[in-house]
């Protein structure tokens, strides 16, 4: 595949030179490549200065950062005039899972059908979308866990400046928990993916009803030490067993009293 990148020549103590971006997916160290001089490079400033805004954590796999890239284009072309575009999900794990990428798109007015259906076009994958006003979404970073969770892993268009106080409202978290009951019910039936997602749930709700902020990582290692797993791997293998869901039945009821509790005294 042909590359061209913009770069700009800086001055050396003995020779001029030119920084190429490591995200590069076809040109390597010991590549010969052409340079030529632009005759117009206020044409080239967009495509130049593609820098996207990591959170929680270091780096991605290029192509990942390449898809990223793609997922902006496309989703501005489809969007009004958007505040932010946020990539989160499990995409952003380390590894080529490509199956789970969560999409935030901040603005008031998103053809999200026409998003997702060049994204699967061109990339290959089905993304889920999450349209709403940049409003809407802080009410959402201030009362729901999950929106906290997917902020603090994600990759973001624009710089992500969002002040919040956490709202503790009980009878929207009942709401949320009433989903991990699932897990309970049907624990036999249910995939490792499945009870990830339920096991993520329940734990998001019980850090944030008692401390208010929560993060992602906070929360995967608090999965991993209240139900003595080394990895999270063996829930999303589905190689966990009934001890495992004698823990969460401890758990998921010691929430449930804990927002009762907050509902009677909000009743009050």
């Amino acid at each position: 595949m042909e590359s061209q990148i913009i770069a700009k020549v800086s001055r050396g103590s003995r020779m001029n030179q030119i920084y190429l971006p490591k995200s590069n997916l076809s040109i390597i160290p010991g590549q010969y490549v052409v340079i030529n001089a632009l005759i117009n490079p206020a044409q080239y400033t967009e495509k130049a200065t593609f820098k996207p805004y990591f959170y929680g954590l270091k780096r991605i796999e290029p192509i990942k950062l390449w898809a990223i890239k793609e997922i902006f284009s496309i989703s501005s072309k489809f969007a009004g005039k958007e505040d932010n575009i946020i990539i989160t999900g499990s995409f952003l794990d380390a590894g080529f899972n490509f199956n789970d990428i969560d999409i935030i798109i901040l603005s008031k007015n998103v053809n999200t059908k026409g998003v997702e259906l060049e994204i699967l076009a061109k990339l290959g994958i089905k993304p889920h979308i999450l349209a709403l006003s940049k409003e809407e979404f802080l009410q959402g970073l201030a009362s729901d866990p999950l929106y906290q969770t997917m902020i603090s892993k994600c990759i973001s268009k624009n710089r992500i400046i969002f002040k919040f106080k956490p709202t503790i409202n009980a009878r929207l978290l009942d709401l949320h928990l009433l989903k991990s009951k699932t897990l309970i019910d049907n624990f036999e039936i249910l995939n490792g993916k499945e009870k990830y997602y339920l096991t993520f749930n329940l734990i998001s709700i019980s850090l944030f009803i008692q401390r208010g902020k929560i993060t992602k990582n906070i929360v995967e290692k608090t999965i991993k030490r209240e139900f003595g797993i080394k990895t999270l791997e063996e829930i999303k293998e589905n190689f966990v067993e009934g001890s495992f869901l004698d823990k969460y039945k401890i758990i998921y009821n010691k929430t449930f009293d804990l927002i009762i509790r907050r509902i009677k005294n909000e009743s009050k």
